[in-house]
């Protein structure tokens, strides 16, 4: 099972630059462009969170038009810069939220890795939270899946990434409880997918690996200094690509790019000799 993690998209309305730079909408064309053109093509794509920059049905309906041309199945998490209302009437089949709930927590089974989908968005806010509703929600998938190996997918990590302007705003109210229920359940938990800080990161948390993904269109920038800016540089866009194993049970990330590179050239000519 190939799962694409996209993050951190940004789009503005009538296709505006962010922060007068980026050209999120180009990037995100970029980015569906390379998922469909995968041999072996990924068979779901997780967007995890920032979908929209001021989260306003107009930017929605840009990214909806792009995203036609991505024609595997995909599901969305809200981030901080999203709204919940619009992103559901949106993208209703990409945010399949039973009941009456408020958030947009749901469970994906389609495939042989069980997805869980985990709403941290605070709305108006930068930071995350998870409040004590999601949180018993969490622990009632967690024992209703009959087993099943899964992994989360959710906007803001609850970890401290060494970028402070970032780690200013993770997760933080309901970040110790999860991390008590992950650890319960860290055998079938396989991984949690991230975004927000717009930098590919790795690390163990509650004895399971996190991956927090790098955006698709620009990256913040590298700074672990205490008093570091808050900042972002144009360091090539990119993706994680999640291969689950699930005869091994285990899952692989790879760090893909999305831009086009010179390549790929061989390592040795048509007499099999190492070129020199």
């Amino acid at each position: 099972m190939l799962i694409a993690q996209l993050t951190d998209l940004h789009i503005g309305a009538g296709r505006r630059l962010a922060y007068r730079k980026v050209d999120t909408a180009g990037a995100l064309e970029k980015a569906v462009a390379h998922v469909m053109a995968m041999v072996p093509r990924p068979d779901v794509v997780l967007f995890t969170g920032d979908i929209g920059d001021l989260g306003d049905q107009q930017e929605y309906a840009l990214v909806a038009e792009i995203l036609e041309k991505l024609t595997i199945p995909y599901f969305m998490v809200p981030g901080n810069h999203d709204r919940r209302g619009p992103l559901r009437a949106a993208f209703p089949d990409a945010t399949p939220v039973k009941g009456t709930t408020a958030f947009v927590n749901y469970v994906v089974d389609d495939f042989p890795l069980r997805l869980i989908a985990l709403d941290t968005l605070n709305e108006g806010k930068p930071g995350g939270v998870l409040e004590a509703e999601q949180l018993d929600w969490l622990r009632d998938v967690l024992l209703d899946g009959e087993g099943r190996d899964c992994a989360i997918f959710m906007h803001h990590p609850p970890i401290r990434s060494g970028i402070a302007h970032m780690d200013a705003q993770n997760l933080g109210e309901g970040a110790d409880e999860l991390a008590a229920i992950v650890s319960v359940h860290r055998d079938r938990i396989k991984a949690i997918f991230c975004g927000h800080v717009h930098r590919p990161i790795h690390t163990i948390w509650a004895g399971v690996p996190l991956m927090i993904g790098p955006s698709v269109a620009h990256q913040v920038a590298f700074d672990l200094r205490a008093d570091g800016p808050s900042a972002f540089v144009m360091e090539p866009p990119a993706m994680h690509l999640h291969v689950w194993d699930a005869g091994q049970h285990s899952l692989m990330t790879h760090l893909a790019y999305l831009d086009r590179y010179d390549g790929p050239h061989p390592f040795f000519g048509p007499d099999g000799k190492l070129i020199v």
